[in-house]
């Protein structure tokens, strides 16, 4: 007789198995991967898939097979804790490659997870592929610019692409799912009764975890993942200025500095030199010090760091082909290889470059100690972008292990190499490092994540809006500090930074962990924030803002030791408010600080949402409000809507924050 099963926490129905309805499919596909400049194409051919409609039970195993008399095709080992259920994998007949799992669902019920997802935090209604690629440009097919991108290069994304996936979903019901697989997964929420999650592997584990309440559940997560250390202090005590420029970098930090502008760091990326190419001014891959671009670097990093200024740098795991340290790499045996035995190059557009295998452990540490260390920390360097975690092609030949599912793995490899090089160097607590790349077990490894590569623009799926949108998804998955490129950097098919975007940017990045702006693919091109005069003077404005947050952040940072994030969707605080569930584009910093971001052209008033279980005042009028209520504020350019909770024990900080953004005599 087959069994039934039902599995629960906390009373709620997590998993069910019957024979009319089996909880579990097996078969078999074979898939065509095409890659571009790190954009996907997927396509899946199923050729077989089979119902597990029977189930036996043996001791704490659950066998799952077609038929009754039949070899089970799963077998898993049943795992039960506090609040906690895990499917660990026993056996998985030989040649499956697709594993379905189909999961109960309420018809109203919200789902929020997937990783880092720039579109929507609920997920419901919708189906995500998860994969870490380039995010694409626009990400909208019904938008110009992403249908001009995908006739060039397949580059245009869409609403699920995002290069930090994870295979994790929260429900609103107090339960998170756990998918523990590298492979290409999907997770479906469009039907009303049921969910459906795809791996092209068997998963190692599934977990359930439960929670009284979302704030104790995203917690029970992070305990999963990991957690990193947070960004040292520094880099929350002023903005971390983005310039590549060269030489004349220096003299523009100062013209920054002049007009009143907190500064904590100086970011650099083009340290090591620079090409030029037709998508823009493009790094040179060789991860080493350009005395003809930066002629009298240690000195000037000696220089900044006299006056409480960092240096900040960038890498990425791959070497120029024409750089100095590819021999050496290459000598050593250090690269993924092709099909016919040589080191795998990778066309990045316009120059080529090999791919440091990281499932090599002499390759790892090499480029921990010899890159990170002697040629980044050694001189000084205090930070770095750690950029193209999501590029790893599937048809490269690895030390260990398919490159199939080793590309999800991948950014925790590459987050892996980062933090062991900080791990072990005499500065490494006093530097950082910041990914746009993840996938499950980054959070262990990396201090801050940033929002990739934006548009500089408006747009719903490409532009400002969706790094609220991906800093509240991350951090609900245990991603508990989150950034974004200033002004945005994707500058294509005309689009070009206006002031106003730049400042609305500015707003919004004030009321973050980190404060960081860049220059974007095509600096000459777009307005930077030392340009133009007003501009300059309300970047300085919000500078200082952030420097006199430093406090409250450094609490915030604390409070996050336990897992939660610092930037926090609404119902994480206010889990009895139903309209609260609803918010998409508004964050509380912390608990007490509420930030309702303009992300729209042409707009100086703004609705906002104050949910209910605390009153609040407005940081610019000093107004009070009850909670529980939409209301729509005034939001001039310079002032963006933002309330403290009354009440909070850090009022009187929170209460000087207009003063600390007051127009400085300088500027």
């Amino acid at each position: 007789m087959t069994a039934a099963l039902a599995l629960a926490l906390r009373g709620r129905t997590v998993l069910l198995h019957a024979a009319a309805r089996p909880a579990f499919a097996v078969g078999h596909g074979a898939e065509e991967v095409a890659m571009n400049r790190g954009n996907f194409r997927i396509q899946d051919h199923v050729l077989s898939r089979t119902q597990l409609a029977h189930l036996s039970v043996a001791g704490d195993e659950l066998r799952f097979a077609t038929a009754a008399g039949e070899t089970p095709a799963l077998v898993w080992g049943l795992e039960t804790g506090p609040d906690a259920i895990r499917l660990v994998l026993r056996h998985a007949a030989p040649g499956i490659n697709r594993v379905w799992l189909t999961l109960p669902a309420g018809s109203d019920e919200r789902v929020r997870g997937g990783g880092e997802q720039f579109s929507y935090l609920d997920l419901r209604g919708r189906r995500f592929p998860l994969w870490t690629s380039e995010p694409g440009v626009g990400r909208d097919p019904a938008s110009a610019v992403t249908r001009a991108a995908d006739r060039e290069a397949g580059a245009g994304g869409d609403y699920w692409t995002t290069t930090c996936p994870q295979p994790t979903f929260l429900s609103d019901r107090l339960h998170a799912v756990h998918v523990d697989t590298a492979a290409y997964a999907v997770f479906d929420f469009t039907a009303a009764d049921h969910h459906v999650i795809e791996t092209w592997a068997a998963p190692a584990a599934i977990h359930f975890l439960a929670a009284p309440n979302p704030a104790r559940l995203v917690c029970r997560l992070s305990d999963l993942f990991g957690r990193a250390p947070g960004p040292p202090a520094w880099a929350m005590e002023g903005a971390i200025i983005g310039l590549k420029d060269g030489e004349n970098s220096f003299a523009r930090l100062e013209r920054i500095l002049d007009a009143g502008a907190a500064v904590s760091g100086l970011w650099c990326e083009d340290w090591a030199g620079v090409r030029e190419t037709s998508f823009g001014t493009r790094l040179f891959w060789d991860w080493r010090w350009s005395e003809r671009r930066y002629p009298r670097l240690p000195e000037r990093i000696a220089e900044l760091a006299r006056r409480n200024i960092r240096f900040l740098a960038y890498a990425n795991p791959y070497l120029a082909v024409d750089g100095a340290l590819y021999p050496e790499a290459l000598a050593r045996g250090f690269f993924a290889h092709d099909a016919k035995g040589n080191a795998y190059n990778v066309d990045f557009g316009e120059f080529h470059a090999g791919v440091v295998d990281f499932t090599n452990e002499d390759a790892a540490a090499w480029f921990a100690a010899r890159i990170l260390g002697r040629e980044m920390l050694d001189l000084g360097i205090a930070g770095w972008m750690a950029d193209f975690g999501e590029y790893l092609p599937t048809d490269t030949r690895l030390a260990h292990g398919e490159a199939m599912l080793a590309h999800n793995a991948w950014p925790t490899l590459w987050a892996a190499v980062n933090a062991r090089a900080l791990a072990v160097h005499p500065r490494g607590s006093e530097a950082m490092f910041f990914m746009r790349a993840g996938y499950t077990g980054t959070q262990r490894f990396c201090p801050l994540l940033w929002a990739g590569d934006q548009c500089v623009d408006f747009s719903r799926h490409d532009g400002l809006r969706t790094t609220i949108t991906a800093a509240l998804s991350a951090g609900l998955v245990g991603h508990r500090f989150h950034h974004s490129d200033i002004g945005g950097y994707t500058s294509l098919y005309g689009l070009v930074r206006t002031p106003e975007l730049l400042r609305r940017w500015t707003e919004l990045a004030a009321f973050t962990p980190v404060m960081r702006t860049h220059e974007g693919n095509r600096p000459r091109q777009n307005l930077q924030i030392d340009a133009d005069p007003v501009v300059l003077a309300e970047f300085a404005r919000f500078s200082r803002l952030h420097a006199a947050l430093a406090p409250y952040l450094r609490e915030v940072a604390a409070e996050a030791a336990s897992g939660l994030p610092a930037q926090r969707p609404l119902f994480l605080h206010f889990p009895h408010d139903p309209a609260a569930a609803a918010i998409e584009d508004q964050f509380l910093l912390g608990p007490d600080l509420l930030v309702a971001p303009v992300h729209a052209a042409g707009r100086d008033r703004w609705e906002v949402y104050l949910p209910a279980g605390a009153d609040w005042q407005h940081l610019w009028s000093g107004a009070r409000h009850r909670g529980g209520q939409r209301l729509v504020v005034a939001a001039p350019l310079g002032q963006p809507p933002v309330f403290s909770r009354l009440g909070s024990p850090h009022a009187a900080l929170l209460g000087s924050l207009a003063a600390a953004a007051a127009p400085s005599a300088r500027s």
